[in-house]
Parts: structure tokens; sequence; C-alpha cells
């Protein structure tokens, strides 16, 4: 079976393209923006509603999975998605960020993004004192002491890639150690090579066990913000027999699609691209036009649970007080759930009575506007209007804020 056709390709100099992912549970439209239900669930979300809001596919989080509820929960139900009640096709990250974000990242505000250019270790970030981090790397894997209640789990890369043959997703992840924007270059180089190990130790145990080609695993590109690696990783994990690539780790947020566009000239046009954890509009933009085929980023869930909530013009928070009168929708241009049953007013009186209830309507809307959005990118690209609508919902978006 072909897993990835290319449908439209190079629009105004640039690497964007549309495609179709073919999966055991349907197609993938790309772009597409990925939803994010780290513990088999999105986050307030019904899965009915997933549907509803035009979601693709589904992607959950190996390490939080393994934890709870566990593996031998998940095998009864056949996997994750006939857990969650979901249809569609799905995607497994490795195990391999909370590597970073158990790790060096444990305890700090340190995060994806650095706050300047890559120098020796620090990236405009202080050293501050941090609780002792609960991931230890070596070059065979990765212990981690739970989050939960402090007990010891091994992850190799073999591991790794059992636990998402259990997890039965249609795309995995290859293990991989996501590195600090803080690190420095020497040790951005050990982790590199030790990255692209691991990548060949999950390529062979995936093959060992996916006999029936039921499963697609995607080697994920690191380097952080240094050209010469990420190119070099990209040509690296390029030469293997992946069926797709992830383009992971640190960025400084300026110059993001300069540094995506390190990694995707160097890989094989012919196979999807996916960019982990970025999810800000501007960013679909500018990964797409740098070759990126699909996205995934928790903010559209975490936002809302925090009373925010995109509008065309820009982002908005529901506590404002010119929300508790306001009998407008949350978007006048979203038609939505949300949008087109109740009013701003209602939702500022649940989120201020602290109901469950305004998470719901808000993770719905931001949802629906930021798989929207991407779908609507899409469009444009196939139908050559893409220049236009980019100009214009950049300089409404950006132009201010409620």
């Amino acid at each position: 079976m072909n897993f990835f056709d290319i449908i439209t390709n190079s629009h105004n100099d640039t690497l964007a393209r549309t495609g179709i992912i073919h999966t055991p549970h349907g197609d993938i439209h790309t772009p597409a923006f990925i939803v994010v239900g780290t513990s088999a669930a999105v986050r307030a979300v019904d899965t009915d509603s997933l549907a509803g809001l035009g979601a693709q596919a589904v992607l959950a989080n190996t390490y939080h999975l393994y934890l709870q509820p566990g593996m031998e929960i998940i095998r009864q139900h056949g996997g994750f998605a006939p857990m969650m009640g979901w249809t569609g096709p799905t995607f497994t990250d490795s195990g391999g960020f909370q590597v970073f974000s158990l790790g060096t990242a444990f305890g700090s505000h340190v995060s994806k993004f650095a706050k300047g250019e890559p120098e020796q270790g620090v990236v405009g970030l202080e050293k501050k004192e941090k609780p002792k981090k609960l991931a230890t790397i070596d070059d065979e894997g990765v212990t981690f002491r739970s989050h939960k209640n402090g007990s010891s789990h091994r992850f190799t890369p073999e591991s790794s890639m059992e636990i998402q043959w259990d997890l039965a997703a249609d795309i995995i992840f290859a293990f991989d150690e996501c590195t600090s924007p803080t690190d420095t270059l020497e040790y951005q180089k050990k982790a590199l090579d030790r990255t692209h190990a691991w990548a060949k130790r999950s390529l062979d145990r995936h093959t060992e066990l996916d006999t029936d080609n039921r499963q697609a695993l995607f080697g994920v590109v690191q380097g952080g913000a240094f050209p010469d690696l990420r190119k070099y990783s990209a040509q690296t994990l390029g030469a293997m027999e992946f069926d797709g690539y992830g383009i992971g780790g640190s960025f400084t947020k300026s110059d993001l699609q300069t540094a995506v566009m390190w990694a995707t000239t160097e890989l094989p046009e012919g196979k999807p691209r996916h960019l982990l954890g970025i999810g800000d509009p501007i960013d679909f933009f500018l990964g797409i036009e740098a070759g990126i085929d699909t996205f995934d980023c928790v903010s559209p869930t975490r936002i809302a649970r925090h009373g925010g909530f995109y509008t065309y013009d820009g982002m908005a928070h529901i506590a404002n007080r010119q929300h508790r009168t306001s009998m407008l929708p949350l978007d006048t241009h979203c038609d939505c759930s949300t949008c087109t049953r109740y009013t701003r007013a209602y939702i500022a009186h649940l989120f201020h009575a602290r109901e469950m209830s305004a998470a719901t309507l808000l993770s719905v809307h931001n949802l629906h506007f930021i798989v929207r959005l991407v779908d609507t990118i899409r469009d444009t690209l196939r139908d050559g209007s893409y220049s236009e609508f980019k100009a214009a919902f950049l300089a409404r978006y950006y132009s201010g804020k409620l």
C-alpha cells in the first residue's frame, strides 16, 4: 500500500504541499492538525465532539499511558483508540519528550523554545536551583521515576516500540532524546549520536514486530538550533527505511521556519513530515511553507482550561470584564457547536462559577478553530489562494488583542 501521496507541490517558491497519508483507519488529508489526547482522552472533550469539530486523527502519549492505566488494560481493549472510542487514524509519541521534560527541564521554566541564539550552553535563560530530575539517560536508554508515585521504570528503544505496538497506533515514533535549548553544542552532538543509534534500534525492533505492515514508524530529527546538526540528523535518518519523519527538539522562536527547513530540505520528499509540539497560529504557516505535513500541540485545550480562546482578531480571555454581558459568540466567524449555541456571557458565567463545562466549551471552540485554520490553509494551497489568505489572516489575527 502506498503510504503517502503528494497531491500538490511547490507553492510560491516554498516547500508547501498537500497530500494524503493512508492508514488502516482512514486517510489524513495534509496539511493537518493532529489533536492531542495524552492519556487516551482529549482534555475536557468527548470523542463524539472530536469527530464533530473536524479532527482527522488523535495523538496519545506513550509514557503516560504506560504508567496509567498500564499496558495490560490497554491490551485488553485492543489499543488506546478502541479504549477511548475513537475509530479514526492515530499517532503515539515514543516517550522521548519525557527525556527532556522529566530530565533537563524538570522543575524549571525551560521550554522547547530558546530566547536567543545558541552559544555555550545557556540561551537567554538563568540557571536556577530546581528539584532533582526524574529521568536519567545513558546510551542504552532512560530510567524514569514516575511523576505519580516515584516508582522506577526503564525505557529503551526496544521497549518503546513494544509499548507502542500494544497501544496499536497507526503511526508511531522512534525513541529519541529531546534536548534542551540550554544544552551546549558538545552535548547536542552527543545526544544526536545517541538519537541516531536509538533510531536504528527502534527500526530493527519495529521490523520484528510489524510483520504485516500495520504500523508506520517515523524517525525523529534532532539537533537543536544548530544548522549543521539538523542537516546531519535529517541526512542520517533519511537514509534509514522510515515511513516518515518527525522534527523535534528545541528551536529559536524567531527562526522556526529556517530551523525546520534545515531538516526538510534534506529529508526524502516522498515521505510525510510531522512537526512535534508546535501550535501557535503563525507556526502553521511557517511550518507548512517549510514542508511540514502534520502538527500536534496541546495548546488549544491548555489555553481553554485557563479561559483563553482564539478569535480571528487574536487571542482573548473569557474572564475579561467585557465578556460577562456580551451576547456574541466566542467568534462571529466560527460555526463550531460552542459558537452556534452559546454566548460569551454564558461561558463567562460558567468560568467564574468554576463549572467544568466552561473548559469543555472553550476547548471545543479552540480545537475547531485550529483544525479549521490548517484545513483552510490546505484548501487555499490547492486552489491557489494561499498567499491572499495568509496575508489577510495574519494581518487581522496579530493586529491587536481583545
